[in-house]
């Protein structure tokens, strides 16, 4: 019980926090992100030492700035027809690595630019998505679609938790993530739909059948997500990402699901059929 209200209460707080930031807009958002990005970089980094595993540590910070500040969606221009200014600093980042491990090779040069590139794929190419969201369509109506994930997100995890507790007996992926269960990843599906149901009906912004469909996708990725960072735990041989959030862990392990939330309703909003 006292790791569980560890758990709601960091829960409220950071939800609290990240709806402030949210609202405030991008002059918030991205050194909020920034500090994220940097301590489950940091977190991330951790777990490779521990497994004797290198990246270039220096680099993989600056580019992963980098990569949030040109995840800016005000920017003019684009680097090249269809392009983002995102990909160009992907790109750069890219042949940076390769670059450096040709002039000074050292130990294992091809698994320290695999880790680097991973790290920066998986962490702030992800958060860029957030600022993306935020303006999707525009600074008004972002602020709607922001919150989609993150409520449909926590509804999945309290219904998912509480569900696989008292329900749960097969399951989802034993040699992940043992605790969860089927039962609780159909009782996260019906909790996020019911919040998603809510909120779209209020606003008036989807159908029934819309917020199902969107539901199935956010509770997918979010779970998605969790099993994404279990899977690098386990491989790397770690419990917890870290332990700066009571009842979470780490910064990495309190991300993970809207690592995968976020960009999913970023695509769903601009690539679906039901796009308005």
């Amino acid at each position: 019980m006292e790791s569980l209200s560890s758990r709601i209460l960091t829960s409220v707080v950071g939800f609290a926090i990240l709806s402030v930031v949210v609202w405030i807009g991008w002059g918030a958002l991205l050194p909020a992100l920034i500090v994220v990005a940097v301590m489950a970089l940091r977190e991330y980094i951790r777990m490779l030492d521990r497994n004797d595993i290198d990246v270039r540590r220096m680099s993989l910070v600056v580019f992963a700035v980098a990569l949030l500040v040109a995840s800016l969606p005000m920017w003019p221009g684009t680097p090249w027809p269809g392009g983002s200014w995102r990909e160009a600093v992907l790109t750069v980042a890219a042949g940076y690595f390769l670059v450096v491990e040709v002039i000074r090779p050292g130990e294992r040069p091809l698994e320290r630019v695999v880790y680097s590139l991973f790290g920066l794929l998986y962490i702030p190419w992800l958060l860029g998505y957030f600022l993306l969201l935020r303006y999707s369509p525009d600074g008004q109506d972002g602020l709607l679609y922001f919150a989609l994930p993150l409520l449909a997100t926590f509804a999945a995890d309290i219904g998912g938790y509480f569900v696989g507790h008292f329900f749960g007996r097969r399951k989802l992926a034993p040699e992940v993530s043992p605790g969860k269960t089927v039962e609780g990843s159909i009782g996260g599906l019906i909790f996020s739909f019911l919040m998603v149901l809510g909120l779209t009906t209020v606003t008036h912004i989807w159908t029934p059948f819309e917020a199902l469909l969107y539901s199935i996708l956010v509770a997918s990725a979010s779970q998605l997500g969790d099993l994404a960072e279990s899977l690098l735990k386990r491989a790397l041989k770690t419990k917890d990402s870290g332990t700066s959030l009571p009842g979470h862990g780490g910064f990495l392990d309190r991300v993970d699901s809207l690592l995968f939330a976020v960009p999913a309703t970023y695509l769903f909003l601009n690539i679906s059929v039901f796009t308005r």
